[in-house]
């Protein structure tokens, strides 16, 4: 049976907005790590067969495949192609996903699937203005289709209304949300301070450690923040923040394992992607796992770490209330509340950080998540080797 095998994952710190990263071009940010990692794992980049990365609002200095971009901009082989993959706040992971199945089916060997965004540079949902503005158009990818409305009218669709309908669907109060919120920022300190993410993360210049963490946050400071829909409950404190970095990671095949001499570190035990109702839009985290552990026929207990993206804190509170899961197993150093949310990388920044805490803590099995734009969730279960 083919084996996909994580043999490096690396990423830059998490910047936040307008922080020591705001000005990288995003193929310079891109190219760092891709650097690092042939450089970690001494493969000859020839052989690499795809780069495949994350990233959204792919205008400007993301624009033009911006994976092809960063290879070349790290002065590595011309002979190496690069794809772009947009599947929203899970674009990396899908990026994962699609470098995986080229190893799983046989036709490629050694794949980078990796992921770029710089949201200081260019802001959320940039592309969509910047295409409205001046052709005239209705903003929003919905706005004006007959089909979609005829399907779900005029419910606006936005993540911060979907995130106050998953709060009160599951009765999460904003103290439930602020409470978790600080945990996240608790334990990424803890984790800085600790040196767990001193291997993965590759400084940039003069930044060296993840600018998000907020060590002087309280409930008290929390608390006298105005929520973004009036009358809700969600504020900036509970939400992920404006951030940018990049992340990459080397799959192999088991012949190329044999061949180039590398060590595996993980091999890919599950892949899988499921929807849910676009309007909620956050919760498709829930079925995907449940998707995810029936075809495994895995439980949670078996589940040594798990990462789910903090887009928003009812995101993760809603999870763990239909799961069941054990929140000491849960984005155990944090999550993007307190680390950041790079949107395109995000998903590679999470199974690196994923891989290495199960080195670290010695489990088999972590699983990862998130919520995505549209209602979609990625599942993947990685297995310590």
């Amino acid at each position: 049976m083919a084996e996909a095998y994580i043999v490096e994952a690396v990423r830059t710190p998490v910047g936040r907005r307008g922080g020591g990263l705001g000005q990288a071009h995003p193929a310079d940010l891109g190219a760092h790590v891709l650097r690092e990692l042939v450089a970690r794992t001494g493969v000859d980049p020839v052989a690499v067969e795809d780069v495949v990365f994350g990233c959204l609002d792919a205008v400007g200095p993301q624009a033009g495949d911006i994976a092809r971009t960063c290879w070349l901009a790290a002065g590595l082989p011309e002979e190496v192609p690069g794809v772009t993959v947009d599947r929203q706040c899970g674009s990396s992971q899908q990026a994962v996903h699609f470098a995986a199945q080229g190893v799983l089916s046989g036709t490629q060997d050694l794949v980078v699937a990796g992921g770029v965004q710089n949201m200081s540079m260019i802001p959320i949902a940039f592309a969509t203005r910047q295409a409205a503005e001046p052709l005239g158009l209705t903003q929003g990818p919905f706005a004006g289709s007959e089909g979609w409305r005829a399907r779900y009218g005029n419910k606006p669709v936005n993540q911060f209304v979907g995130a106050e309908m998953i709060a009160a669907k599951w009765g999460i109060t904003r103290r439930d949300q602020e409470e978790f919120a600080l945990r996240s920022h608790e334990r990424a300190v803890r984790a800085i301070d600790d040196g767990r993410f001193d291997r993965e993360v590759v400084p940039y210049g003069s930044v060296a450690v993840d600018e998000g963490p907020r060590r002087d946050t309280s409930l008290e400071k929390m608390a006298a923040l105005k929520p973004v829909v009036e009358g809700g409950t969600v504020t900036a404190a509970c939400s992920s923040q404006v951030s940018d970095g990049a992340a990459a990671m080397l799959l192999a095949s088991a012949r190329a394992v044999r061949e180039h001499g590398l060590t595996p570190r993980a091999r890919v035990h599950h892949l899988s992607v499921r929807g849910e109702d676009p309007i909620r839009m956050l919760t498709a985290p829930i079925p995907a796992t449940a998707h995810a552990l029936k075809k495994t026929g895995l439980s949670l207990d078996d589940i040594d770490l798990v990462e789910i993206n903090e887009a928003f804190a009812p995101v993760v509170l809603a999870w763990l209330k239909e799961t069941g899961a054990n929140p000491d197993r849960v984005n155990v150093n944090g999550g993007a509340i307190a680390l950041g949310h790079p949107l395109g990388a995000t998903g590679v920044r999470l199974m690196t950080t994923l891989l290495h805490e199960l080195e670290r803590t010695g489990g088999r099995f972590g699983l990862q998540t998130m919520c995505e734009g549209g209602g979609q969730a990625n599942v993947t279960i990685i297995e310590r080797v």
